[in-house]
């Protein structure tokens, strides 16, 4: 029975990577000339989401795999354990964001003005669910949900262990049962969360593909996040038994739902694109003007890099190759967030601070989006420090959330044995081949 142990010089690193988020978001508060602390309140919430949608993404792969009684994963399924747990952590930053939505701390949404959608139809047909209540009570109940379906997977997985062989796969059943109920959970409250957290920051815009593009981004990222924890742990000596094969899987992952999320990206952009509706194209037409380094090299680094170097079989099998890629490529998916949620918060910011909190906006109800649309590049035309691209502060601050993740991880991992022995799939996994 190996354990992990999760050393001094490593915890050492970890928190100074914390020390340096911290100072980041105390120095990005004070900045001078941000009187609505917008730069704060959107690092929080770009880091909050995709760390808490990355472990999320961990409790629904591995719930999707139980269910689908797959088994190659087994040798490793405590990193996706551990991963899940984090939706603690995750519920307490979402728990901040929903309090600073409900008190009124930030103005990072347009539909959370009352004047604003006083004054405006679109906002006020959607205010039943745009509202400061669903956001704070959703992420409270939805993500509590997330949390209580990891930790009893978590927790099963090590009672099967301390029961040692268990020849009526009792523990198992019960895992299995509670993990086909966590799927269409996660499913329909995921959405419905990324709707609130993300998509609703442009609030006059919807995707009904967005919920699907940002999971998937998330997943990518959990993929890359895992292979990078396996190949660091094999080179300390850890998960001998973890062979190139199942590295190899992770890789074709890595591969397969780039190329997914590339899909999910163009069709998304296409339809959009196709129709030519102002109240839908002015997302991308601000995004693509004034942020065409976010936007392209979204697309390079998320796609064209994964796309042409794991093609290869062999490429897939390479600590190397998938260290380089995975490193890239997670730090795609968190610039993707960026551009998710940078624009919106800017144009919604100068609207409320400068403009009489938004009563410009919206007058002519549906007809009036197109407009809107229309003349948001015009309110950003110019280099915004932290919101046309990541500045220092920004990547600090992702330092800091990176190292919290990393911290509560090694730290899950170190209080039970790096590998489930007893787990009925365990011999698959050990001979696993492709």
């Amino acid at each position: 029975m190996q354990s992990f142990e999760f050393n001094n010089r490593l915890k050492t690193t970890l928190l100074s990577g914390m020390v340096v988020g911290l100072l980041c978001l105390v120095l990005t508060w004070l900045l001078p000339g941000d009187d609505l602390h917008a730069r704060f309140w959107s690092n929080l919430l770009q880091n909050s989401v995709f760390f808490t949608m990355i472990a999320a993404m961990a409790a629904f792969f591995m719930a999707a795999s139980i269910t689908a009684w797959a088994g190659w994963y087994t040798t490793f399924k405590r990193i996706w354990e551990s991963m899940g747990l984090f939706l603690i952590v995750g519920l307490v930053l979402m728990l901040i964001m929903g309090l600073s939505v409900y008190m009124g701390w930030n103005h990072l949404y347009h539909w959370n003005d009352a004047e604003s959608v006083a004054g405006d139809k679109i906002l006020t047909g959607k205010a039943s669910f745009l509202n400061k209540n669903w956001y704070l009570f959703g992420t409270i109940v939805f993500v509590s949900m997330w949390y209580f379906f990891a930790n009893r997977f978590r927790s099963l997985s090590l009672a099967e262990e301390k029961h040692g062989e268990d020849k009526d796969f009792s523990h198992h059943r019960k895992i299995r049962i509670y993990a086909a109920a966590f799927l269409p959970i996660i499913g329909f409250t995921s959405a419905a969360m990324i709707w609130q957290w993300i998509m609703s920051v442009d609030a006059h815009w919807y995707s009904t593909l967005f919920a699907w593009y940002a999971s998937a981004s998330a997943f990518v990222s959990m993929i890359c996040l895992t292979l990078l924890i396996l190949i660091y742990l094999k080179g300390r000596g850890y998960f001998e038994i973890v062979t190139t094969e199942h590295l190899h899987d992770l890789g074709k992952l890595l591969f397969a739902f780039s190329i997914f999320w590339t899909y999910l990206w163009f069709s998304q952009f296409m339809l959009i694109w196709y129709a030519n509706v102002g109240e839908e194209t002015g997302y991308f037409k601000l995004r693509m003007h004034e942020y065409p380094i976010l936007f392209w090299g979204n697309l390079l680094i998320n796609f064209i890099l994964p796309f042409f170097v794991l093609m290869r079989n062999d490429t897939k099998r390479k600590l190397g190759s998938l260290t380089f890629v995975a490193i890239f490529v997670f730090i795609g998916h968190w610039v993707d967030y960026f551009q998710m949620i940078k624009p919106g918060v800017l144009h919604t910011t100068h609207e409320l601070a400068g403009h009489g909190h938004g009563h410009d906006h919206g007058h002519e109800g549906a007809g009036h989006a197109a407009e809107h649309g229309a003349h948001a590049v015009e309110h950003v035309s110019h280099f915004v420090a932290g919101f046309t691209i990541p500045g220092l502060l920004e990547i600090g601050t992702f330092i800091g959330f990176l190292s919290l993740f990393l911290f509560f991880v090694f730290n899950s991992l170190s209080r039970a044995s790096l590998v489930s022995e007893h787990d009925p799939y365990i011999h698959e996994s050990l001979h696993h081949h492709v």
